[in-house]
């Protein structure tokens, strides 16, 4: 195997270059072989430290954090750079992250190319730098930048670098005109002063605000004060603090979604399959998801055509796309010549014949089987007999959207969620006739929208809305038993959520649930406990947020819940006629009960072939339900907590709600084989 780390020496200057790929990561070989080339420049004037491919170094290897550190270790690589009699001169481009900002900085001299971007992302690993970053980031960037990246894990440019002077030059060609640094004075960065913090109230309020329950950003703002020691005491500290975390819960969670989303992203059962490649997209429908998913398509270079039932509709398409695309012109995420180029490559129409050159139909029209099976027989009508089909249906079975469709093996289902535009999941549903490679090219679609797909079998709800409805059911019990909706979202907030259940139907609007409800009616099991507190808020006109009231009551032009004393009073009322005495429950109860209640129904998502591993189960609650990545997933969740206990909640949900849970087998048997640990 070839060294990852070369060095060839061209007269006074030494070319040290790094080349192990994809992202260029201080692996033990890399690490073993820089403090090697620090040796290896004695006697040279300069040493030029680059990076082969399509980035400078942009992190350490994370799989092998969790076994014990193998030397040389970072923080001595890096500190041998920085001693190091021939200065070296780091030539930037790509990403600069993590061990690789610790590297840069130890160099003497630094130049990137324009549009480089530098970052220390170990806080969003649930870790702080190790090889001295948070010591020496104040002495270049000072306070408030430092919090930025060290607590908030915000990303800088090289323009950003330059202005504050932590980089000398910024070049097309950085690696040109290198002569120029020989003998250049220079202050290493851990020999200069810390500049002294003021407002650390205020900081610390504000990283306390943002991490919402995760401790990495309050580890770093510690770290970062640690500053005001010389270096050779703080760094030790900071690396000591470094290794302790890689052991903790929020760390292993958040290495463990890390991994998972990479490895669900490439199914086994795919790999080996050609995926072909979509230019052209027609979106059926209009509306909010269907302008999301246009508009996810045209950021990433797609021709696409919205196909609406008349003129009027087509015209309303045109203008929320355009409304799409000019906020991100006004927030600077395109520039005037991309905002102009992505109109240009988006048309409206109301008639399936614009449909014909497409490559990929997606079916985003109101959830009405009869109806989205009118528009695929419409699209076969006018489409080539290799397009994709696609349907983003929530609820319904693809398979019986597909019945009577042409050619079979190029449906599929592709569940964006909204706002699509923004929302990284799409699920990729498998229907029972569709070929591996219009799998194959689904996964490949997504991933060029810049999307987190996963492999999902056909169920009620598919992965995300299944383990949602659980979660909705157990919330609606709690409710029934003791709780009020406001004590159930604080409850998931303190716990990590993005919000509770209860402020996330509000916001969706009531009648979705609603009317998968209804649809469930007909076959609902009988002895399944059923609360119909939320029928009769829809029965009032109640319909959440939109509407100006739902479970709590909403002021115009504001989105905060408020409390609503007659929905309470409807809640109380509803445990009266059903004779139930109501009890209190602890935060701890509440999150309890409800997380149960969603690994459960991972586990059995996952024993049923729906999903095929856990991790899929993690990944897309964290990538489409606001589940807090910090604590890995519901299934990571449960076997951090231990089926055993599980099982005790599991009892006590039954007990309240007899014949209304169905276990999971790993939850069944205490003496079963279970992934989840005891």
């Amino acid at each position: 195997m070839s060294s990852p780390v070369s060095v060839e020496i061209k007269g006074s200057i030494a070319w040290v270059t790094i080349e192990n790929p994809p992202v260029n990561a201080t692996s033990t070989a890399v690490r073993a072989d820089l403090l090697q080339a620090v040796e290896t420049v004695k006697g040279c004037d300069l040493a030029v430290l680059q990076c082969a491919g399509k980035t400078f170094v942009a992190g350490g290897d994370m799989s092998e954090f969790d076994a014990p550190p193998q030397p040389p270790h970072l923080p001595v690589v890096v500190d041998a750079i920085e001693a190091s009699r021939v200065p070296f001169l780091a030539v930037l481009h790509g990403s600069v992250l993590g061990g690789g900002f610790e590297i840069a900085m130890a160099c003497a001299y630094r130049v990137a190319k324009p549009g480089t971007q530098f970052g220390m992302p170990e806080v969003n690993m649930g870790l702080i730098p190790g090889a001295g970053g948070t010591q020496r980031v104040p002495r270049i960037l000072g306070w408030q930048t430092s919090i930025e990246m060290a607590c908030l894990g915000q990303l800088k440019r090289a323009e950003d670098l330059l202005e504050m002077g932590a980089i000398d030059a910024i070049s097309d060609d950085p690696a040109a005109n290198v002569q120029d640094y020989i003998g250049r004075p220079f202050t290493p960065v851990s020999k200069r002063d810390a500049p002294s913090i003021e407002d650390l109230d205020a900081f610390s309020e504000q990283v306390r605000r943002l991490a919402k329950g995760r401790a990495a950003p309050l580890h770093n703002l510690t770290a970062l004060q640690w500053t005001a020691a010389p270096y050779e005491l703080s760094q030790p500290k900071e690396r000591a603090l470094h290794l302790e975390l890689r052991q903790s819960e929020e760390s292993r969670a958040l290495r463990h979604i890390f991994f998972a989303e990479r490895t669900v992203s490439r199914p086994a059962i795919l790999r080996d399959a050609p995926a072909g490649t979509i230019r052209e997209v027609a979106i059926v429908g209009g509306g909010l998801m269907g302008c999301g998913i246009a508009a996810a398509c045209l950021n990433t270079g797609h021709q696409v055509r919205i196909i609406e039932r008349d003129t009027e509709a087509a015209q309303t398409a045109t203008e929320t796309v355009q409304s799409l695309m000019l906020g991100a012109l006004e927030r600077g995420k395109v520039s005037e010549a991309q905002f102009r180029d992505r109109l240009k490559a988006f048309q409206t129409s109301d008639g399936y014949k614009d449909a014909t050159k497409a490559d990929l139909a997606i079916e985003a029209v109101f959830e009405d089987l009869e109806t989205k099976q009118a528009v695929f027989a419409e699209l076969s009508r006018v489409m080539r007999p290799d397009a994709l089909l696609a349907t983003n249906t929530s609820y319904l079975n693809p398979n019986d959207i597909f019945a009577d469709t042409p050619h079979p093996d190029r449906c599929l289902g592709l569940h964006f969620f909204s706002p699509a535009h923004i929302m990284k999941l799409v699920e990729v549903i498998r229907t029972e006739a569709a070929s591996d490679a219009t799998l194959a090219t689904g996964f490949a679609f997504a991933k060029g929208l810049r999307k987190t797909p996963v492999l999902a079998g056909v169920c009620d709800g598919f992965i995300g809305n299944r383990i949602l409805a659980a979660y909705r059911r157990a919330a609606e019990y709690l409710l029934a038993d003791g709780a009020l909706p406001h004590q159930v979202d604080n409850a998931m907030r303190a716990f990590g959520m993005a919000m509770g259940p209860f402020e996330a139907q509000d916001q969706a609007g009531l009648q979705i649930a609603d009317a998968n409800r209804r649809r469930q009616d007909a076959t609902r099991d009988p002895h399944e406990r059923y609360i119909p507190v939320s029928d009769r808020l829809c029965a009032e006109g109640r319909f959440g947020r939109r509407s100006g009231a739902g479970w709590y009551r909403y002021k115009p032009d504001d989105k905060t819940p408020q409390r609503d004393p007659w929905v309470e009073t409807l809640i109380a009322g509803y445990s009266a006629e059903a004779g139930i005495v109501r009890s209190a429950l602890t935060p701890e109860n509440i999150q309890m009960q409800l997380m149960t209640a969603m690994a459960n129904e991972g586990a059995r998502i996952v024993e049923e072939g729906i999903a095929d591993s856990d991790a899929t189960v993690d990944v897309v609650k964290t990538a489409g339900y606001g589940f807090p990545r910090w604590r890995g997933g519901p299934m990571h969740w449960a076997e951090t907590v231990g089926a055993k206990i599980l099982r005790q909640t599991l009892d006590t949900m039954e007990q309240a709600s007899p014949g209304s849970w169905r276990r999971a087998a790993r939850y069944s048997n205490p003496n079963s084989q279970s992934k989840v640990t005891e």
